[in-house]
Formats: structure tokens, sequence, C-alpha cells
């Protein structure tokens, strides 16, 4: 299978006309530079780097409350209506989200995954059939993290998560946190787990951001999620300026699991070059979940975005990049290769 137009090449988005080949196995066999006639920009699938679909039964929910009303552990709104749903309701609601992700070019999401075991089957569940790659970062006990894909934890406030981090490193899977949120007081005990990542970090101070360049530990920030909240934006220079950062759009129940939404709000509220918010969006999550896909070169999976370049909202554009960071939408999605190709 080949498809045709502006490829967005390699980690630096290189634009290049040509083709791009993928072969059976759904690999990326070569990118070929040529003269071609279609308008069309091909860009990696996006990694939606944090998700808590659970609450797809919530959308809107909750207007005026604070974030601790929302979302905080076991009585907040999010968390009392998911213990009164009903398990199909809940899997039916959480695969909208997941078709939503593939219909707009997200390959895989890393969802902290509520509701123990169970939660790991529901969303389980709710993928079966489907090419997006949903990881269970499970929360509620080792037994959900070795039923899952690895442990997301609420946040080291919360607990002190150190059975569950060594029960991770044992089982060679992921521990991400949540950390910074609301203020710096879980920074530090955070990073004393030495995690593969921590989320947010919008409240770091000095000595914070000289750990974890030390650490060299990634960041997943979600700057809507924090915008709605009322927490405050992440310092995302300086963040960047010591570390890898990926990109997130957390709870549902507050934003659609939109990454074009999601990058275009980062380029606007930041002063992060386009290129590197699309890095953020593509390879570095991929990257914090050893996936091997992100990015466009030959050998690695062909997990792909083809782009009506085009399209009312597209034609004209003089920088790729800029026009898929910037001004892309799902309306102008032509096609999403999330799986090995049969023509």
């Amino acid at each position: 299978m080949e498809r045709t137009g502006t490829i967005l090449r390699g980690r630096e988005f290189e634009p290049v006309e040509g083709r791009i080949v993928i072969d059976e196995a759904g690999r990326i066999e070569a990118i070929e530079e040529a003269a071609v006639e279609s308008d069309d920009i091909i860009c990696p699938a996006f990694v939606n780097a944090h998700t808590h679909i659970g609450d797809s039964i919530a959308k809107e929910a909750g207007r005026g409350l604070s974030l601790e009303e929302l979302v905080a552990p076991p009585d907040g709104l999010k968390h009392r209506l998911l213990r009164s749903a009903d398990r199909e309701d809940l899997v039916r609601e959480m695969r909208r989200s997941l078709r939503f992700m593939q219909e707009s070019g997200t390959a895989a999401c890393l969802d902290f995954r509520e509701g123990d075991v169970a939660g790991v089957e529901m969303l389980a569940d709710a993928q079966q059939g489907l090419p997006v790659d949903a990881l269970s970062f499970a929360r509620g006990s080792v037994e959900a993290m070795h039923a899952g894909d690895g442990f997301g934890a609420s946040g080291a406030n919360d607990n002190t998560f150190d059975a569950e981090r060594e029960a991770t490193r044992e089982a060679g899977k992921p521990f991400g946190i949540h950390a910074g949120e609301v203020d710096a007081s879980d920074i530090d005990p955070a990073l004393d787990l030495e995690p593969e990542f921590l989320v947010h970090m919008v409240h770091p101070e000095a000595h914070h951001l000289e750990r974890v360049a030390d650490q060299n530990v990634p960041i997943v920030v979600c700057p809507r999620s924090n915008l709605v909240t009322n927490v405050g934006l992440s310092p995302y220079a300086e963040l960047h300026e010591r570390t890898t950062l990926a990109l997130g759009t957390d709870n549902v129940m507050l934003n659609s699991p939109s990454m074009f939404r999601e990058m275009e709000f980062m380029a606007k509220c930041s002063d992060l070059p386009t290129n590197e918010i699309l890095r953020m969006a593509t390879v570095n999550g991929a990257e914090i979940a050893g996936l091997e896909y992100g990015v466009l070169e030959p050998g690695r999976e062909a997990r792909l975005l083809v782009l009506d370049g085009d399209s009312h909202n597209l034609a004209g554009a003089r920088d790729p990049v800029r026009a898929v960071v910037r001004r892309a939408g799902v309306d102008d999605v032509r096609e999403t290769i999330l799986e090995p190709a049969t023509d």
C-alpha cells in the first residue's frame, strides 16, 4: 500500500513531497521523494499520553465545581457517578470515546484506569475490535497493575505507593503519577518514587525543576484540563528545557479527547515551537509507553494520519507542520491508518 502527498518525515517532521510505502505487515517500507499530484498531508498518528475515559458517561457534568469536588477520590462527583453507573453503560461510552479517537487520528491512549481489576477489564471490553491501543495504567491494587499495562497513581498525597512502585519494577511495567496539579506539596514524594513519567506539573518550584532534569523524567501536560479546573498552566518552556514533554487530554468529562484541540491550545498559550508540540502529541508519548510508532521512518509501525490539504480549512497553508498543529481538525481527516494494510 502507498499514500502520496506531503509527508512529515522523521522526528523533525521534514516536509517531503512524495510517497510513503507500507508493507503487508503494517510497517513503513520506504519514504520516496517524488513529484505527486496529491495535496494530502501525511503525519504520524497521535498518542494521547494521559486520559481518563471512564468518565465518558459524565461529559460536561459538574459545572462550577473545584478540581477536588470534581475528581478527588473517593467522593468527587466523577467517582460517585462511576460507582452508580451500569457496567454496560460505562463500556459503551468508553468505546464511543475510543471511536472518536480513532476517527480523529489517535493511535493510542495512556488511560489512568479507575476501578481496579474490573476497570481494566472494562477498558479491554471497550477496546475490543478497535485499532486504538487503549493502555491501562491501572489504579487500586497491584493485581490491577498486573492485569493492565502499568500503574497510574492518583498522587503522592493520597498514598505512599511504595508497594505498587516496587511491583511495577518487578513486572517490568511503567509507573506514572499525578504531581503538582493543585500545588507543589506532592512533587518531591512523587519524584522519590522514581516514576517513568509525571502528569501535570503545574506548580514546580526551582528545586523540582532541577530534580526533573537530574532524574530525566518525562512529563505529560494537559493544558485544557488545567485551564478548566482553574489550577493554572504549567511552565512549559522551563519544563521543556529540562526534560521530554508529552501531551494528554485528561478527563473526558471536562474535554473531548481531541489531540487537534490540545495541540492548538498548547500552541496558542505557550511559546513552544510547533514541531515540538507535534512531537509531544506523537513520538514523545509513544516512547513513554514503549510503542513502535509516533514517527514516520522506514521500519517503524505505520500508524499515520492523512489530512486533506485542499480542504477549505487547510488549502493555502504555507507551513504544513503549523497547519497540523494550529489549524487542522477532525473535519480535515481524509483517512486514518492504524492497523496492517489490507489493500
